[in-house]
């Protein structure tokens, strides 16, 4: 399904919902969505997101390569069902996430602990390293897992799968990914 610029820009700003079910083992927290995932109400689901390609090579969500015509509902209740979710520090959709502000980000870091109070994952992984950073004020954190915890969640900073972070490949996030994956449950 591709959508024009104009199609896209339309949904600049748009808020997208969270892909989360009661029951959550590992909780993905993008920065915020783009606005293909606002388009398709699909979390990472840009054609050159690594996101789910990553998923899929750590064994942690086998359905597809992409999502960028966005996930059917089984699809939804195959990836909830398998005790993960998806949502952002920001929920405003923008093309680029350096057009969020500090205070956006540091507002998103406070709403985001009390959401995972409520929904109580065992793990948080925060989907790039500087937003998380910014929004929790910890300006020397390193990617993996964090010594402080999220609402009693265990908390890891793993790297973007955007395009725009080219130093990372398919199989460099799957590894990432896949450490807090197994510290969750979801895979062995």
């Amino acid at each position: 399904m591709p959508f024009t610029r104009e199609q896209l820009e339309s949904f600049r700003n748009a808020p997208v919902p969270d892909l989360v079910d009661d029951g959550v083992l590992l909780l993905f927290v993008g920065i915020n969505p783009g606005l293909w995932t606002a388009a398709t109400s699909t979390p990472f689901a840009h054609p050159g997101n690594r996101f789910f390609p990553a998923l899929r090579e750590a064994g942690i969500f086998d359905a597809g390569t992409t999502f960028s015509d966005g996930l059917s509902d089984s699809e939804r209740r195959r990836f909830t069902n398998a005790g993960l979710g998806v949502t952002n520090l920001v929920n405003r959709a923008t093309v680029r996430a350096d057009e969020l502000s500090l205070q956006e980000l540091r507002d998103g870091a406070e709403a985001l602990e009390q959401r995972v109070a409520r929904l109580q994952p065992r793990v948080v992984a925060m989907v790039g390293l500087t937003a998380y950073r910014q929004g929790f004020r910890r300006p020397k954190a390193r990617a993996g897992r964090q010594e402080q915890r999220l609402a009693g969640a265990e908390l890891w900073a793993v790297p973007n799968p955007s395009g725009l972070n080219a130093h990372e490949t398919i199989e460099s996030l799957a590894r990432a990914y896949a450490a807090p994956a197994r510290s969750a449950g979801v895979i062995s």
